[in-house]
Order: C-alpha cells, then structure tokens, then sequence
C-alpha cells in the first residue's frame, strides 16, 4: 500500500498535468490560424493591444529607408501591422534565402516523425558513397544530424560554398569538432530527404506543408520564395510547435525541442537551422570566432529566428505569442545578421511599450568611429580603449572572414586584408563586454576618396 506522501506527489503530478493540458487547449482555442486557401485574414489594432502606436510612423520609415518590401507582425496569431513597400504588395512573391533553412530543418523532423529518415545515420546511407571528396572513413562519421548543425567538418576555404559537387567538398575537420556556415552542407539535406521519401523535395513540401497550412511556397534551386503572409504563416506553425489549428505537422516532441535549442557545444546560438536568442556566446556566418553576448541583445531572450542573406527575417517569440517578418533587399548595414535586427527590435520595443529584456544596443553607439574613412592604407579606431577591445573581425560583401586581430588593437594596416583590390566595402565587427559594435569601412587606392 502506498504512503501518504507518495499519494501526495502523485496527486500533485496529475495536477500539473492537467493544468498543462488546460493552458496548452486554452492557447489552442484563442490563437487564430488563417484558413487555407483564402485571403482572409483577421486583424487587430495596435490600439486594441494598448501599443504605442506613435512609434509606428518612426518603424515604417526605417524599413523603407533599409529597402524593405513587406513587413508583417502577427500577435496571438491575428495581423497587427501589415506594410508593403514601393510597388510590392501582398500577392508579391520574394526569396527566403538562408531563412528557408528552417522550413528544411521542420521536413526534416517530418521525415523522421514518418520513419524514413534517421538523422543519426551517416549522410552517406541516402546519398552513396563517395558524396564528398573525403576519406572514406571521415565521410562515413558525417550525419545528418551534422548537416542540420552546421558541423559537417568539410572544408570551407573553398571558392564556392554552395558547390555541392564531391570535389568541392574535402576534408578539414573530423564531424563534429568544428561549426562553420557552410551552405553546400545545408543544400544536400534536401537531396536526403528526397532520397529517403522517394519524392521530390518540392513533392514532399507540398504534401507535408503547403497543403496543410496554406503556404504555396516553392523550391528554386534550393531556395524558397513565397507571398509575405506565407512566412507569417510558417512563423505560426513554429510559435505552435508545430501544430496548425486541428492538425499537428510535427508530432515529434523531442525532435522539434532539439531543433529550437542549442544542438551542439561550439555555437550555443544555433539549433537545427535556426538561430536562437538569450545565449551566452553566439558564432556568425563567415566567421570561427565566438562572439559574447546575445545575438540580438534588445530582443526577447526566447526569440528564434530563420535569418536569410540580404536581409531576409522571420522572428518566433513565444513568450509574447508574437510572429514578426521582414521581406526586402539588404539593408546594406552589414552581411551578417544581427544589424537590421537590433534597428527593429529597437523600434519594434517602443510601439509594444516593452523595455528591452538587455539595454546593450552598441550599435548607436556613435562615439565609435574609424578614421580615415575611406581609408587607402591604415585606419584607427576613436571613441573606445584599446582595452575595452576583445578582438576585431572584418567581413567582405559576402560575409567572409578577411581579417582578425587581438584584444588591444585599435589600428588596423588594411594591406594585411585578404583579397585587397582597388576599391572594397568592407565590415568590421568590435567586440566588448557591452556587445560588438559594427561599422562600415571604404578601402580604396585612389587618393581623395
């Protein structure tokens, strides 16, 4: 016969879970999911939500001037602002670039939930033997699980990284040992998921996706364009773990827990294709380097996100049941992510009357500055202690890696650059105990410019 006490804890236990159950159908019964196949699409005012819609004017206004097309921020599932820019409009359809990467990594636990994908398996089961140009038995150590982390090992000193031809991928790093955004990597888990479906990869999207929740996005060359409300609509499914009104996409728990939160040691801000907030340390595209901080230092701490190149953005933040997406050209502030983000979620704090979750928004910190600028040989760094310096990276246009110096530095010989020409646009990234400041840097030859 059972104690008292464990009767107790039993009691409690099956308390918690029905409250569980409670909150979870509660949610389910008042977060609004568009029907499929309509335009429909119901709303709610700033005002009804007590926001500070005097800041809305100052928002709408930097996305223009950033090249935005469509900017869509749904709240307990129902649109509150909608804005589309220049001759774009709703029934315009653009590209997720990198952003899709998360509607892969979702097939991908689909795949698996349906059992014909184990991502633990060596990539090689689905793809043969000889997809890389490897040894043998360091391919045979790369998983699938790899592919959706971003710790292949293969080579990225390379000059294409979307060639997912065999002699481009080589060897460099036992899997698992090193993080790099390496996108041919990425492309080949498309071909995976063809491979163990027995479908195409559009096919399978279609069927496990598209039709269920009313997206119509299709593939292009492994890339995903869609309508903007077709994003908001993905962003939905996610705040949702994976469920769409009645019907649940995703039942796999574990995988979709796995997908949202730091998958592995070297980069705590990245889970399965997805980017997440409220970390310690966070590692960019282009770069080794590990970064302090958050990611995005003024936004929630729980926000994940799907980042795409020229800017492409889709913001999931469960804790204020909020969906938020930017569709456009590149800002032209920086190739890597986290720019444009702290611009919006700093005027985005402001209309919802939140104070940022971390005040750190280094990036309008204007007493930091590099002079001469443009330079033709050396620049330095005003406004800051050489001791307060971490270390610095710079980036090219494309986001790669083409310096790095230690703590202390603040004059830089751009002759060291990598790939120094002419005339460059480059990026440099400051990192300190308050965050990493970004500032834009003109190299050129020609004296006076």
């Amino acid at each position: 016969m059972e104690s008292k006490p464990q009767i107790c804890l039993v009691m409690k236990k099956l308390i918690l879970l029905v409250f569980s159950v409670i909150t979870f159908y509660t949610h389910a019964q008042t977060y609004y999911f568009p029907p499929n196949g309509s335009n429909t699409w119901d709303t709610v005012s700033p005002a009804q939500l007590g926001w500070c819609t005097q800041r809305i004017d100052s928002l709408y206004r930097m996305l223009a001037d950033y090249k935005t097309k469509a900017f869509i921020v749904l709240k307990d599932g129902k649109i509150v602002m909608e804005r589309y820019f220049g001759t774009f409009t709703a029934d315009s359809s653009w590209y997720w670039a990198s952003a899709g990467k998360t509607v892969t990594a979702l097939l991908a636990g689909i795949a698996r939930q349906e059992g014909k994908l184990n991502i633990n398996d060596s990539v090689s089961k689905y793809l043969g033997a000889g997809w890389t140009n490897c040894p043998p038995e360091k391919e045979r150590l790369i998983t699938v699980r790899h592919q959706l982390t971003m710790t292949t090992g293969l080579n990225y000193n390379v000059a294409d990284l979307d060639c997912k031809l065999p002699a481009c991928l080589t060897y460099k790093a036992d899997a698992g040992t090193q993080w790099y955004y390496h996108n041919a990597p990425y492309l080949l888990i498309q071909d995976v998921i063809a491979s163990a479906s027995g479908v195409t990869f559009q096919q399978f999207t279609s069927t496990r996706l598209n039709q269920k929740i009313g997206t119509g996005g299709i593939w292009f060359d492994g890339v995903f364009y869609s309508r903007p409300r077709a994003m908001a609509r993905f962003g939905s499914l996610i705040l949702n773990k994976g469920r769409w009104a009645n019907d649940t996409l995703l039942r796999d728990t574990a995988y979709f827990k796995q997908m949202v939160n730091t998958s592995q040691s070297l980069n705590e801000s990245y889970g399965y294709l997805w980017w997440l907030n409220g970390k310690s340390s966070y590692m960019l595209p282009g770069s080794t380097f590990k970064f302090t901080g958050k990611l995005l230092p003024n936004a929630p701490d729980d926000l994940i996100a799907a980042l795409g190149k020229n800017d492409q953005k889709l913001y999931v933040v469960p804790s204020m049941n909020l969906v938020v997406v930017r569709m456009g050209e590149s800002s032209d502030l920086s190739p890597v992510p986290v720019v444009l983000d702290t611009l919006i979620w700093k005027e985005l704090n402001q209309i919802i009357c939140s104070p940022s979750t971390d005040v750190r928004d280094v990036f309008e910190d204007a007493h930091v500055q590099l002079y001469p600028n443009p330079t033709t040989e050396k620049v330095y760094i005003s406004g800051i202690q050489a001791h307060e310096i971490q270390f610095i990276t710079i980036t090219d246009m494309q986001g790669r890696v083409v310096y790095n110096a230690q703590k202390g530095v603040t004059e830089i010989d751009m002759s060291d650059v990598q790939g120094n020409t002419t005339q460059s646009v480059y990026f440099m990234h400051i990192s300190t105990a308050r965050g990493v400041l970004h500032r834009k840097l003109v190299l050129s030859k020609q004296a006076g410019l």
